[in-house]
């Protein structure tokens, strides 16, 4: 494969395991949870990284998702305690990521860990670091990881898709017929963790956040079946990311910036044009109605 086209899947199968998860996060209404989350794996990385001494391997993963369910542990402890769940969100997660910068400030030294990385990413140096597999050959190690991750998102939403779908429209109903919904959020933030720490080395937090968010809004102004807005968010995910690689070569401009405007262009476009909920349609069917 040629090294735009590894740039490319890179970039798509971020878009489709953030599409997945960003439906959900959008119909429990915990879309900030996102860019908390997204920001606070840094901790996790750096903490990981400096009890291990390396860059690369499971412990980066493990580190991100404990930071991951840190986060949303404190945020939901706050919350029972009476601190409204936004400003929970936010003082948990600047905090976290506060403490990352710090560490990576004073401890980490010369290592290539930095906070511009961090946010931006750097999805151009995807396709030289790369693996051997059997039966496939040399790939890129983020394809391989992000592949993974997929997977694992498909494989959690498939196997439990009652259980989201109920947890996610009616916790109440869920707890009352003996779906274990606790239990249900924390594996869900698991997923949002391991999801946000595959993709947060190629493309960085910026761009994890527009992914999460940006298509599952899109979607959710096109229908409103679980199941259809699952496969409109992760579509528009690999739409995003393909529109704003060309967009960025165009404007020679950053690529992962480019992907995240896109993002917002498609939501733009279906927040205007979508049938039943766009501002055209809503601008119409009173005009149309009173004729």
């Amino acid at each position: 494969m040629s090294y735009a086209g590894w740039i490319l899947l890179t970039a798509s199968l971020v878009g489709l395991s953030c599409g997945l998860i960003g439906a959900l996060l959008i119909l429990r209404r915990m879309a900030m949870m996102a860019d908390a989350i997204s920001h606070s794996v840094l901790l996790g990385i750096v903490v990981a990284y400096l009890i291990t001494r390396e860059l690369s391997g499971v412990h980066m993963l493990l580190g991100a998702i404990a930071a991951g369910l840190l986060t949303a542990v404190l945020v939901q402890w706050f919350h029972a305690r009476g601190v409204q769940q936004e400003a929970s969100i936010g003082v948990v997660f600047t905090t976290l990521f506060a403490i990352g910068v710090v560490l990576i400030a004073t401890k980490v030294g010369n290592a290539h860990l930095d906070v511009q990385h961090a946010l931006m990413g750097e999805i151009t140096f995807v396709p030289w670091e790369k693996i051997e597999l059997p039966w496939v050959g040399s790939i890129p190690e983020a394809v391989f990881v992000l592949g993974l991750v997929l997977i694992i998102v498909l494989a959690s939403l498939l196997l439990f898709y009652k259980e989201w779908k109920i947890t996610s429209f009616d916790p109440a109903l869920a707890a009352s017929i003996g779906i274990p919904v606790m239990l249900m959020h924390y594996f869900f933030m698991s997923l949002v963790s391991v999801t946000t720490v595959a993709a947060f080395d190629a493309v960085g937090a910026i761009m994890v956040v527009a992914m999460l968010i940006t298509p599952a809004a899109a979607a959710y102004l096109w229908t409103d079946r679980l199941s259809v807005m699952l496969v409109l968010s992760s579509s528009f995910g690999v739409i995003s990311a393909i529109m704003g690689y060309y967009i960025a070569a165009w404007l020679d401009t950053s690529i992962s910036g480019s992907m995240a405007f896109a993002t917002g262009i498609i939501f733009i476009i279906s927040f205007l044009g979508s049938p039943k909920h766009g501002v055209v349609a809503r601008t119409i069917r009173p005009s149309a109605s009173s004729t």
